[in-house]
């Protein structure tokens, strides 16, 4: 069972200046909820207890957002807006479930995850990137935990991709196949179109045991003078397998505006009430698009 999910959140969101100077880049609207939020909901679908945000200065609407607002509440309560308390109230995490670590400088996902050595403690945890937000009938990592087993020893969420686009993610070379898990015996980081063992590339959702802390420890910088997740998968082969899981659902990359935007129009979709509006007033837009 997978109780403890890290969520890194230290990232700078510059491609999203200037709004991210004063907004986490996490805290991004996706229809009525941030990024975060979906995040965790997803990692609460799976059975996680236990939240540890890896985050850094000019983070803190992370935690004040899953915190408890006394006056908020009870300024509803009073105005008898109960179904809008429900939704906050829900949307909280316990002090006992909510841990936030720092990240004192920007050197890869590698080290984020070990800035939270020191709480974990169990056999195997996740890691959601919020980034990538999935849209799918059921939750991308309980897709994941109900799939894995102490055979699967790392597992990465995975997805096929276009040719053209293999040099920006972590590319598996690919041993063999069994329904929707892969068995890798290799991860490149981000390799020329020439070069890709395959198109199955890794995404933001891990379940990874508990010897990486310790390979991670002695990680040296990789690509980008950082310490990087998919070398130290790499290190731990074939000793520990590397399993690719290629779930259903449709990814979006919520880092980029294009990504973030389409998530918006698909979530939207989702909802009955805004879909009503969606379609004509898109339609309006399209029709008398005049750029400037």
């Amino acid at each position: 069972m997978v109780k403890t999910c890290i969520l890194p959140v230290a990232g700078l969101g510059s491609r999203f200046l200037p709004a991210t100077k004063s907004i986490p880049k996490e805290m991004l609207i996706v229809v009525d909820k941030p990024l975060i939020q979906y995040a965790v909901e997803e990692a609460k679908a799976a059975g996680v207890e236990r939240f540890i945000f890896v985050t850094s200065q000019g983070k803190s609407a992370i935690e004040d957002h899953f915190d408890r607002l006394q006056l908020l509440e009870q300024t509803l309560a009073n105005r008898e807006k109960y179904d809008l308390l429900d939704k906050i109230v829900s949307n909280s995490l316990e002090p006992s479930q909510a841990v936030y670590v720092r990240q004192p400088a920007p050197l890869g996902l590698g080290h984020a995850i070990l800035c939270a050595r020191h709480l974990i403690e169990e056999e195997s945890f996740a890691v959601i990137l919020a980034d990538d937000l999935i849209l799918s009938k059921t939750p991308c990592l309980k897709q994941m935990t109900d799939a894995y087993n102490a055979e699967d020893g790392n597992m990465v969420a995975t997805m096929v991709v276009e040719p053209d686009h293999v040099s920006r993610y972590g590319i598996l070379t690919i041993q063999d196949e069994n329904g929707r898990k892969i068995r890798a015996s290799n991860v490149v980081e981000k390799p020329a179109i020439d070069k890709a063992p395959s198109r199955s590339a890794v995404i933001g959702r891990y379940i990874l045991k508990h010897e990486i802390l310790d390979t991670l420890s002695n990680q040296p910088a990789g690509a980008g003078s950082e310490i990087q997740l998919t070398d130290a998968i790499q290190r731990m082969l074939p000793n520990t397998p590397l399993t690719g899981y290629t779930y259903e659902g449709e990814r979006f990359d919520c880092g980029t505006k294009r990504g973030w935007l389409e998530a918006n129009i698909a979530f939207a979709c989702q909802d009955e009430n805004v879909y009503a509006h969606l379609v004509p007033m898109l339609k309006r837009y399209v029709d008398n698009y005049n750029p400037r």
